[in-house]
């Protein structure tokens, strides 16, 4: 044996020699443990006062622990619970502005109509009284149809418009004409030619294109809204799978098995199981940022 190695292999024996052997190794305190896990609002009657040996951990390593069955059951079952809170409070913000945001909308909108309809009213019963009086429920019925278009209802926009004209058409005609008594043939025949014959001027063409725009528009929004609380109160709703629960319980609580209550996750660790906990819901992620790109265009959803 070369001089040099065995003046390094001697001093290196002889402080082996000095050390103790693995059993006298004195076990470590679990008061951390101890503290930590009786804050959590749990019973210290489950865990020990000193690490014990660790054959029966299921998910943590089987080293010497502070956690016993029980403990790790508990933490693991705690670990699941937090991670559903976080879920749920991380995306209880979405939720409230799709909802707020909709509410606002919604009764502006609606406002608007009521206002609409009644300067309307208030103007036809000034101008022609006991004439229009007679004959408003072809205006009313015309409201009640845009009404129903807005909150989702089965209506042609532009067949409910020629519609309208056809009918105010059909009274007016009546209401100049009344010493003639006319067949729903004739009138039906006269509605039939109201493109011809041209009585409200340019006015139903751009009324037509206004009206269509401003309702197709106001219903995709406020049912886009609409879509987006549901999307995110749904995925919202998380349900771990076992692989993800013994993940979070690696992550979260293990450290306190091996006795060490403080350690957090690095933050790469912390993402990978993230992200496999929420594979279902990182699915919609390209969809989900493509809607909330068309909601942009009519006011973005930050904080405030």
């Amino acid at each position: 044996m070369p001089s040099w190695i065995r003046a390094v292999i001697l001093p290196l024996s002889g402080l082996l020699l000095t050390l103790p052997a693995a059993a006298d190794v004195k076990a470590r305190s679990c008061s951390e443990v101890r503290q930590a896990y009786g804050a959590k609002g749990f019973s210290l009657a489950d865990i020990p006062y000193q690490e014990i040996a660790g054959e029966h951990l299921r998910i943590c390593p089987q080293e010497y622990t502070c956690c016993t069955t029980e403990m790790e059951d508990k933490l693991s079952q705690q670990s699941k619970l937090e991670f559903e809170n976080l879920v749920e409070e991380t995306s209880h913000f979405v939720r409230t502005t799709f909802v707020s945001r909709h509410k606002k909308f919604d009764e502006f909108f609606r406002e608007l109509l009521e206002n609409a309809e009644k300067s309307l009213n208030d103007m036809f019963v000034r101008t022609y009284g006991m004439l229009y009086m007679q004959n408003s429920e072809v205006f009313q019925d015309l409201f009640t149809e845009l009404k129903r278009y807005y909150t989702g209802g089965n209506v042609n926009l532009e067949e409910m418009l020629n519609d309208f004209w056809a009918r105010l058409l059909e009274r007016m005609f009546q209401l100049i004409n009344p010493q003639y008594h006319f067949s729903e043939d004739y009138l039906e025949c006269v509605s039939k030619y109201t493109d011809q014959l041209k009585p409200f001027g340019d006015v139903p063409r751009k009324l037509k294109i206004q009206v269509t725009r401003a309702f197709i528009a106001a219903r995709t929004f406020v049912q886009g809204l609409t879509v987006g609380r549901e999307v995110a109160n749904r995925v919202s709703k998380v349900s771990p799978t076992p692989g993800c629960i013994r993940a979070l319980m690696k992550m979260l609580y293990c450290p306190y098995c091996r006795g060490l209550p403080t350690v957090r996750p690095c933050n790469n660790y912390c993402l990978n199981v993230m992200k496999g906990c929420l594979a279902n819901q990182a699915d919609l992620d390209t969809e989900w940022n493509l809607f909330i790109g068309k909601r942009h265009s009519t006011g973005p959803i930050t904080k405030t």
